[in-house]
């Protein structure tokens, strides 16, 4: 999929020179070495989220564009990437050449691209009295992730340095806003959403630029 999205870059932009990397730490490593005009970051890479990754890539070249894509088109995924640094994102399930091309030549000309499904669903959240994040705060929302992978109080507290009493409450005070009564309907919810990924879903490609 890495290969067939940078021949992909090749031909939404003729004569460009597109290299491909196959994971966040050598795609740091070749941006700080070729300082690229565009980055295509994958947001699941192999050895980390790509949008954790952004702060890093924006220190290693300052100048360059980065257009996020992602086969996850769920409602988190949007959510992060919309308040995120992102120049563009780009649905993968609809990335042809000219949605490349287009998306590419719309970040260099300093404006902010988003593809169709990606603004149909942006217009959607944004309309939706009920969407979570009018209903969840910022640390809610981390610890869904969390609850969604079927973690205990103890367990999510061990990992997020709070008591497990005080996880205990975040729970119950996530499955009552959400109008849930047991652990599997917080989780599904979790699921659904694009909180948590199931065990079998596996990080898709890389950077290139």
């Amino acid at each position: 999929m890495r290969d067939l999205l940078v021949k992909a870059c090749g031909e939404a932009i003729p004569g460009s020179v597109v290299l491909g990397a196959k994971d966040a730490k050598s795609g740091l490593q070749l941006s700080a070495a070729r300082q690229p005009d565009i980055v295509i970051l994958d947001l699941a890479l192999p050895d980390r989220d790509g949008l954790e990754a952004l702060d890093d890539l924006f220190a290693a070249c300052r100048s360059s564009k980065v257009i996020g894509i992602s086969g996850y088109s769920d409602e988190y995924t949007l959510h992060r990437a919309m308040h995120s640094k992102l120049h563009g994102f780009v649905d993968k399930n609809e990335q042809t050449v000219e949605a490349l091309a287009e998306a590419i030549r719309t970040v260099l000309a300093g404006r902010r691209y988003l593809s169709p499904a990606v603004q149909a669903m942006h217009l959607s959240l944004r309309n939706n009295p009920d969407s979570f994040d009018k209903i969840l705060s910022a640390r809610e929302q981390g610890l869904l992730g969390l609850f969604g992978r079927g973690l205990t109080n103890g367990e999510v507290a061990a990992e997020v340095g709070l008591s497990e009493l005080t996880v205990r409450n975040h729970r119950c005070r996530l499955m009552a806003k959400l109008n849930f009564r047991t652990s599997p309907e917080l989780i599904r919810y979790a699921l659904e959403k694009g909180f948590t990924r199931p065990r079998s879903s596996l990080p898709q490609d890389g950077l290139s630029g």
